[in-house]
């Protein structure tokens, strides 16, 4: 059975055969996310009726992140841990898997169906764990986050369903207006270059041919042939900006600048993109919407749409 399917029956069998008893109405149960992305999620559907913790902030590495002391007291004591499975979480996923035959530990993005999932030529035997990039997609993995937290808090079940028909609709809004704004991309320059190769659901959906330096897993190693073989490509195509992402190093992304500048053509870095974690707690760019927001609007406006820079509501960083 593929890894990503076996890590979701893990969980939903957890849900089945090692849920605790329900969680009576003046009680939070303990919910513990993996990342900003899932917890976002769990607090629009759960509110101040859980207690949430997310393992990995801002600037964290999902692909190479380990499992602290304190992040297995976190899990071992919670009522429900949501992951994202997909292998995006490789370094947790022998103990998670352990975990759910004690607990509720449910991988959201298993949630989505086989076949909208990508499928990579170096990635062999698993998906594209990066379902987040689109919000229609994500739908899927909040439906699930609202079925595991019925699960553990059942008195709660008619406040989280209506909680998560109003997140949905929020989500269906953002996705029109990523498709709109996306589409004032001229076609030529819908061509997205990034550190590792996290944008292709998001490719898919709006119609960019999506570069990644690294492969799908920040794990894989950029060599020198495949710098030298984009920055080719830029040149070739006259390919004007090229983005960082804010959870993964800008070494290789700044080695293409500087090999296409040595070859003539001016390269620039169209800005700092959200790919596997969000924004600063707090901020719009620290939530799921804002996170997403942001990416559309950078990536719109660093490729030649004429968009306006605080994005879907108005509410994005002013010079983003």
């Amino acid at each position: 059975m593929p890894i990503h399917r076996r890590s979701f029956l893990a969980g939903t069998a957890a849900l089945t055969l090692a849920a605790p008893m329900p969680v009576l109405a003046q009680d939070r149960p303990s919910v513990v996310a993996t990342t900003g992305m899932i917890a976002d999620s769990a607090r629009a559907i759960g509110g101040d009726a859980i207690d949430l913790r997310a393992l990995m902030g801002p600037g964290i590495d999902p692909h190479s992140y380990r499992q602290t002391r304190t992040d297995i007291v976190a899990l071992s004591r919670a009522d429900l841990v949501l992951w994202n499975g997909l292998y995006l979480e490789a370094q947790m996923e022998e103990f998670l898997l352990r975990l759910g035959a004690q607990k509720p530990v449910v991988a959201v993005g298993d949630a989505v169906p086989d076949d909208a999932l990508l499928r990579h030529a170096d990635y062999a035997g698993r998906a594209d764990p990066h379902v987040w990039m689109v919000p229609v997609l994500w739908k899927h993995a909040v439906t699930a986050t609202r079925d595991a937290l019925i699960a553990v808090q059942p008195d709660r079940e008619t406040a989280f369903r209506d909680r998560t028909e109003a997140y949905l609709a929020e989500l269906d809004a953002l996705q029109t207006y990523a498709e709109d704004t996306l589409a004032k991309v001229p076609e030529p320059a819908r061509v997205l270059v990034t550190a590792h190769d996290a944008f292709g659901y998001f490719g898919r959906a709006f119609g960019f041919e999506v570069l990644g330096i690294q492969g799908i897993s920040t794990e894989s190693e950029a060599g020198l042939q495949r710098i030298g073989e984009l920055v080719d490509l830029l040149v070739a195509r006259d390919i004007g900006a090229v983005f960082v992402e804010s959870s993964v190093s800008d070494r290789n992304v700044r080695a293409l600048v500087e090999g296409a500048q040595a070859q003539g053509h001016d390269v620039r870095i169209g800005g700092g993109l959200f790919s596997d974690a969000m924004g600063a707690p707090g901020t719009y760019e620290g939530t799921y919407i804002g996170m997403i927001d942001h990416n559309v609007t950078v990536i719109a406006r660093a490729l030649g749409a004429d968009v306006p820079a605080t994005g879907m509501s108005g509410k994005l960083a002013a010079g983003l």
